[in-house]
């Protein structure tokens, strides 16, 4: 307590010092340099709901250490993971107490533990016997719990510089940051960085303790009665008659559920990077607010190797080498629309053949649907009424229309145009329409992040029992897509939430299935896979594919989902053999009826359940309902389209290239023969160019290396007479010189065979000499 006051006071007194010392004696010059630093650094005096917060929180945390102090000491058995069973007491022994006695710990970055598989501070007692789980930095969910504190200290640095009301600060894939409020609408500028990074520098070192207290409703109100932002979130998140929770670090007090790392000091390298406008709750319609980036390590010296990362992913970045090869523009005409251009739509078309040659490889039909519907179709799937904000809505002759944000709902009204049979399951089909979401204007972020976009998308319709084979199928059709690219890959598992639709025996089934595939695919060589247990959705467990790219950075693209609900809200049903009449008997033996749940088996209604009003009927004897599979592998194709440039850095494997061939002429006396070597590789479709501008042969050269060129066939009065070309290979830089001629075709022959097995390297092609 004593060291939280000291904080306060400092506060109040950073700018002040002593005024009888002052007139007394002139302190020396670096005092005087510190003094005035610190004072630039922090307000003068400090906002005042500072004090107001901790007032309220130190009558509160006396109240819960003495409610904590009389609760029974009971012996409990502890299950540390990786570790014998320890003993401990209820409501004193902690994570961090048992931290002390485990053998080959000391020495490790543990920042918070798991207890019975929930995230737990490291300082907060344990209830009962339960298993205890440390995780690390390195751990992703122990990075995500050491960025969300280092959040609170960037909050506590910009309450006390600039007195502003903090709204949200959340970790993220690579740092965190903080939205905030700002004293007369006032920005936050590049020269700010520096003094907030200061700032937060010295709330590391005095190592204030992350302390966790429950509130009731109401006092948080109170206590939170300057912050508006806080506020909202109080009087939407938190049921009327319930509490949540605050955490404290030194003279932050903020609305969090936590956990946190035990204190400041664990944090050793700080930088604030970057600072932006954003708007309350992404809506432009609500207040500006400044966002705040930064990034932080438990050393110093995976800092250093953060910075490294950051230099290597801008140069690899998709805006800056889109820009470069000529892929593809944004304009204000439509923003988030990308414009692709020639090179571009090129790679586009590259990536929609692949995937329509392993579709009909697979089993696979491509339809197409409408890219507007009426809004009853939406109504009844369910999307309208918790989407509506995110579709593009239209009047048209006085009824309202929407612009598709995603197939499924098309799908279905398909699958119901006309009576189907157990014979024509599984049906697998894809569609790669236009989409559009009404995507808020801050969120726009390159290829990444747009509003009009194509998916590789696909529902397969097909019965219980053979869940398990397309699931199986998938996994292999992603391994070869995935491994086409270079790309790695890991799933995880996500399982029954709370509140769900259906039967649990169906549900059960279905998890069962998911999780016999995904060993079967471990056991075959895959990758292991994680539980992300009740985290499915409402209406079916799914599968979350994460690829990683060639610096590491994890990208969700493939999602793999069992619907049993929008099959229910649109009626679909196939014919079982169950019909009666003479062929009964023997089209039950080969399909038996499979009705799928019709009620809910909780009784509380999902919040984000479809419209109650959608048809929710029994199938008709002899018919049962299908299951529906949400496939995706590459996401959308702007997405994977931006993955790929930083991925490959913007050296395309020849297959993808727009530039696959230079042609380039001595000299000018063999321009037509140039000419005539560039049409030949156009006629086998292949992507050549010719440069016959006057420049000379080194800067040609040059150019088209910069320009990223696959191969560039040299040619002189040599390889005219001989009707050859000098190759160089991009990969190889012993080729990069005069070489032995390879023949015109056998180089069109190599070229072709290489786009053809869609090789990473150029190097997976040989030219013999002529």
């Amino acid at each position: 307590m004593d060291t939280v006051n000291a904080v306060v006071d400092g506060l109040k007194n950073a700018a002040l010092g002593d005024k009888s010392k002052q007139k007394s004696k002139k302190p020396p010059k670096e005092k005087n340099e510190a003094a005035n630093t610190k004072a630039a650094l922090e307000l003068n005096p400090p906002p005042e709901y500072i004090q107001h917060r901790i007032d309220i929180f130190e009558k509160h945390k006396q109240l819960h250490d003495s409610n904590i102090a009389q609760q029974p000491r009971a012996d409990i058995s502890i299950n540390v993971i990786g570790h014998s069973a320890l003993s401990g007491q209820s409501w004193f022994t902690s994570p961090a107490r048992l931290l002390k006695d485990l053998d080959g710990m000391k020495g490790r970055n543990v920042v918070v533990a798991k207890v019975d598989g929930k995230l737990w501070d490291l300082g907060r007692p344990l209830e009962k016997s339960c298993s205890v789980e440390y995780l690390e930095f390195d751990h992703p969910e122990g990075k995500q719990v050491f960025w969300h504190s280092s959040a609170h200290i960037l909050g506590e640095a910009c309450e006390r510089r600039y007195g502003c009301h903090l709204c949200h600060g959340p970790p993220g894939e690579s740092g965190f940051y903080y939205d905030m409020g700002m004293p007369n609408q006032e920005s936050v500028h590049e020269a700010d960085w520096a003094l907030l990074e200061k700032l937060s520098l010295q709330v590391t070192k005095e190592k204030q303790q992350f302390e966790r207290l429950e509130l009731p409703k109401e006092v948080l109100k109170e206590m939170f009665s300057h912050n508006k932002y806080k506020l909202h979130f109080i009087q939407d998140k938190i049921p009327d008659g319930t509490s949540s929770t605050v955490y404290r670090c030194g003279p932050l007090i903020d609305l969090c559920l936590g956990p946190h790392i035990p204190h400041t000091g664990l944090v050793k390298a700080f930088t604030v990077n970057k600072s932006s406008a954003s708007y309350f709750l992404g809506d432009q319609a609500n207040d500006s607010l400044q966002r705040v980036y930064g990034v932080s390590f438990p050393t110093k010296k995976e800092m250093d190797e953060h910075l490294i990362y950051l230099k290597e992913a801008a140069e690899r970045d998709h805006r800056k080498i889109g820009k470069e090869q000529e892929l593809f523009a944004f304009d204000e005409v439509s923003p988030g629309s990308p414009f692709f251009l020639p090179h571009g739509t090129i790679i586009i078309n590259a990536l929609f053949a692949f995937l329509r040659q392993e579709y009909w490889k697979r089993g696979y039909k491509e339809i197409q649907t409408p890219t507007m519907f009426n809004v009853d179709l939406w109504k009844q799937s369910g999307h309208y009424q918790h989407y509506k904000d995110d579709m593009f809505l239209l009047n048209v002759e006085e009824k309202e229309w929407a612009l598709k944000p995603m197939n499924c709902p098309g799908h279905c009204k398909l699958f119901g145009f006309r009576e189907r049979s157990y014979r024509e399951l599984p049906m697998r089909w894809a569609d790669f329409g236009v989409l559009h979401r009404n995507e808020a204007s801050g969120a726009l972020t390159g290829l990444t992040r747009v509003r009009r976009f194509q998916q590789d998308d696909s529902h397969i319709f097909c019965t219980q029992d053979q869940i398990g084979d397309e699931i199986k199928a998938l996994f292999d059709f992603l391994n070869y897509v995935y491994g086409i690219f270079g790309f790695s890959f890991k799933m995880k598992l996500s399982t029954r939430p709370d509140k769900y639709l259906g039967e649990l025996k169906t549900w059960d089934m279905a998890e069962e299935k998911l999780r016999q595939a995904l060993d079967g695919f471990t056991a075959a060589g895959g990758a292991k896979w994680e539980l992300n247990e009740g985290d499915g959705a409402f209406y079916g467990p799914k599968i979350d594919i994460t690829i990683s790219d060639a610096i590491g950075r994890q990208h969700q693209c493939a999602t793999i989902q069992l619907d049993f609900q929008l099959p229910q809200n649109f009626d679909l049903q196939y014919v079982t053999g169950e019909k009666t009449g003479p062929s009964a008997k023997s089209e039950t033996a080969a399909a038996p009826a499979e009705p799928m749940p019709t009620a809910p088996a909780s009784s509380e209604k999902p919040k984000d359940a479809p419209n109650p009003k959608a048809p929710r009927k029994d199938p008709l004897p002899g018919y049962a309902r299908p299951v529906m599979i949400h496939r995706a592998i590459f996401g959308s194709f702007e997405r994977i389209f931006a993955i790929l440039v930083e991925h490959y850095a913007g050296k395309w494997p020849f297959w993808l290239s727009p530039r696959q061939v230079l042609v380039v002429p001595t000299f000018a006396t063999v321009n037509e023969y140039a000419h005539d070597v560039h049409s030949v590789l156009r006629e086998h479709g292949l992507h050549a160019d010719v440069d016959v501008s006057g420049e000379t042969l080194k800067k040609k050269l040059r150019t088209g290396q910069l320009q990223g060129y696959n191969f560039i066939c040299v040619v002189g009065p040599g390889e005219e007479k001989g009707r050859t070309v000098n190759v160089w290979n991009r990969d190889d830089q012993a080729s990069q010189d005069r070489n032995e001629p390879v023949t015109l075709n056998a180089a069109v022959a190599g070229f072709k065979a290489l786009r053809d097995s869609r090789s990473l390297s150029n190097m997976a092609v040989k030219f013999p000499a002529a």
